[in-house]
């Protein structure tokens, strides 16, 4: 299976990042470029968010959405009724797909993710028309999601996380300046474009921020899972002096950056 993401449940996904991912989806569609009419392929399309904000935002012809959770997939059917959406259950790395299918494919928050990202953005590549367009976003995970650096400062201060821990979330595939655009360019794209947005990460409290951690969603809620409970509660205990920051619980602001990439095919 090529992703390192845990997906467990869609609920829990869309507190951990379903709510995020869609402040994005706007400026991000607006850096690719999307046009009305275009047929679309979004790859790791999870519950659906992109999927959505292109259907009512640009007027596609029609969009399918590719991820390997069956329970994120369900939750997009459910969600998103629309004849021109479909969704199926695909490897970003082995689409079910034809060459020159598709006029536009997207990617956001997902390649870093992928282990061979290379060979996902390749697929993307291989689906697209030639004059259309291979766009991403991915978090800059190592210097711009202060609200999940946070966690694993915490969890390097009290000695739970080791430093392969560290590296394999802060460092992973397509996440450092200019890894995109140099992936991007190593695929024959050309009009290579890299850049980032910037968004908010707004919770009303710590418990907010913290619930889907419990839950065991994503990486981070995987890895607090795993610890035994004296370590569990010792890291949220630590998180928890963070995000307090001195003052009382209440509502907190983090800014949340990506990088985005976009090219087209020869």
């Amino acid at each position: 299976m090529s992703t390192t993401f845990h997906a467990r449940s869609p609920a829990a996904y869309e507190a951990f990042m379903g709510r995020w991912s869609r402040r994005i989806c706007g400026p991000f569609i607006a850096f690719t470029g999307s046009e009305a009419g275009e047929s679309i392929v979004d790859v790791g399309c999870g519950t659906g968010s992109l999927t959505r904000v292109l259907t009512e935002t640009v007027q596609p012809k029609r969009i399918v959405g590719v991820d390997l959770s069956d329970a994120y997939l369900e939750a997009a059917r459910q969600n998103i009724r629309d004849a021109r959406v479909s969704f199926e259950k695909a490897d970003a790395t082995q689409l079910n797909f034809p060459d020159a299918a598709f006029d536009r494919a997207v990617s956001m928050l997902v390649l870093q993710f992928v282990p061979d990202a290379d060979r996902a953005i390749g697929e993307m590549k291989r689906v697209v028309k030639p004059g259309g367009v291979v766009a991403a976003a991915v978090w800059d995970s190592y210097g711009g999601v202060p609200a999940h650096r946070m966690f694993w400062d915490a969890a390097s201060n009290i000695g739970v996380a080791t430093e392969k821990d560290l590296a394999s979330f802060f460092f992973r595939p397509m996440t450092r300046p200019g890894e995109l655009a140099a992936a991007w360019i190593g695929q024959g794209l050309i009009d290579v474009e890299q850049s980032s947005l910037t968004i908010r990460m707004d919770y009303a409290g710590f418990d907010d921020y913290w619930a889907p951690i419990a839950a065991g969603e994503a990486t981070l809620g995987k890895f607090a899972a795993d610890l035994n409970s004296a370590d569990r509660n010792r890291l949220e205990t630590a998180v928890r002096r963070s995000y307090f920051g001195g003052v009382a619980d209440g509502p907190r602001s983090f800014a949340a950056m990506t990088w985005v990439c976009k090219g087209h095919v020869v």
